[in-house]
């Protein structure tokens, strides 16, 4: 008896030291160049998207030209909507005066053709990445209206419960009205739990590796701090301890962590870690994350954690808004290395963009040559009217 009560007296003075150590934790952020440039790089594609997004959510996949160059301030365009569009013709057809209309263009048609094959292709990819968010959710369920928040993150087609959700009854069931945008109240709930699905990109990791070499590894976080970071004595013991734990997974039961305990940061980073590795492009808006915090048992402060594990996660200040990425799906230069097969639409949609604009820059340098070309032929004129006056005046002389 009194060896059990010694004993939960200890265990009860480890949970106050580890809350104390947790909350006093203190890293520095530190720019890193390579992940914050892969943002920066991204920044036309996330202006062109919102754009043709304006148009394609258009009856008839239609747009008054007028009215798209109202919607400038709230898709953030820093051009005139005519200029960009001018800049990028492969996006969008405009149809002549005085009331044009902005459409598809047919290479944009083309690629939505593309998309849709795509999306039907790895429909079992994207079925199996929404019913894992399911079952990380604490309910098993997820408001329509915060999964439609985050469907491009996820690769998700945007009309996600008409073309994804009834092919998968033995996963989903949709309870409520979602209305015509996704915003009513409504739940999707996982019809089924799948043993085979409720393995984290962790576990499967350590699987992988162990019908390689024979033995499972322990499943454990990747930590690949950036060059040139050191972390202090006190925190390096830290991590050291805490990656000593036993890993958490997302999906196991762990209403009994208490929640300021290493436990519970492992569980908490376990989460994060796993809904990353959903993404198409690992990486995702901190805010968006933070629509999930009641259904995934995050607490309001969980973005600390991006900042006291920096060989796991970076959090990036680009584009205005605060972005979090696994360090471990990106190289050193910050390239993409761990490729979701739904970024190829991204990838694509670029191709189009990219097309344009070298078309836009060739009209431009044969328009320049052209004017030069004039200003060249002026000057020759020019000059041979003054050498004909000249020749006029010497011979009037000479006449004279």
């Amino acid at each position: 008896m009194l060896l059990r009560a010694a004993a939960a007296a200890a265990h009860r003075q480890l949970l106050i030291c580890s809350i104390r150590r947790i909350s006093s934790l203190k890293v520095p952020w530190r720019r890193d160049a390579a992940l914050d440039a892969s943002i920066d790089n991204d920044r036309r594609f996330r202006l062109a998207s919102r754009l043709v997004r304006e148009v394609l959510l258009s009856p008839g996949h239609r747009l008054l030209l007028r009215y798209l160059s109202k919607r400038r301030h709230r898709i953030r365009l820093p051009v005139q909507v005519p200029t960009f569009l001018r800049r990028y013709p492969t996006l969008l057809s405009v149809s002549p005066p005085p009331n044009p209309v902005a459409s598809p263009s047919p290479q944009l048609l083309s690629f939505l053709q593309f998309a849709s094959s795509q999306q039907a292709t790895h429909s079992p990819l994207l079925a199996s990445k929404l019913a894992k968010l399911l079952m990380i959710s604490s309910t098993r369920a997820l408001p329509v209206a915060k999964i439609a928040a985050a469907k491009r993150d996820f690769g998700l087609p945007d009309d996600f419960l008409v073309s994804l959700v009834p092919r998968y009854p033995n996963l989903f069931r949709l309870v409520g009205d979602p209305g015509p945008d996704a915003s009513g109240n409504a739940f999707l709930e996982l019809a089924s739990w799948d043993d085979q699905l409720a393995k984290s990109v962790i576990e499967s990791r350590a699987d992988r590796e162990a019908d390689v070499v024979g033995i499972r590894p322990r499943p454990n976080f990747t930590v690949k701090l950036p060059k040139g970071f050191y972390l202090k004595k006190e925190m390096r013991e830290w991590v050291r301890d805490w990656l000593e734990l036993p890993y958490v997974s997302p999906y196991a039961d762990t209403f009994g962590l208490h929640p300021a305990s290493p436990e519970a940061e492992k569980r908490l980073v376990g989460v994060l870690h796993e809904v990353l590795s959903l993404t198409v492009e690992r990486r995702m808006a901190v805010p968006i994350i933070g629509k999930f915090c009641e259904e995934f048992r995050l607490s309001n402060a969980f973005s600390n954690a991006f900042t006291r594990h920096p060989g796991i996660f970076y959090v990036s200040l680009k584009g205005g808004i605060k972005t979090v990425i696994l360090r471990e799906a990106y190289d050193e230069n910050g390239k993409l290395v761990d490729r979701d097969p739904m970024i190829e639409l991204k990838e694509r949609f670029v191709a189009i963009m990219d097309q344009g604009h070298r078309e836009y820059l060739g009209e431009l340098r044969r328009k320049n040559e052209m004017l030069q070309k004039e200003r060249e032929d002026a000057i020759r004129r020019g000059a041979k009217i003054a050498r004909d006056i000249e020749e006029k005046e010497d011979t009037g002389i000479n006449g004279r």
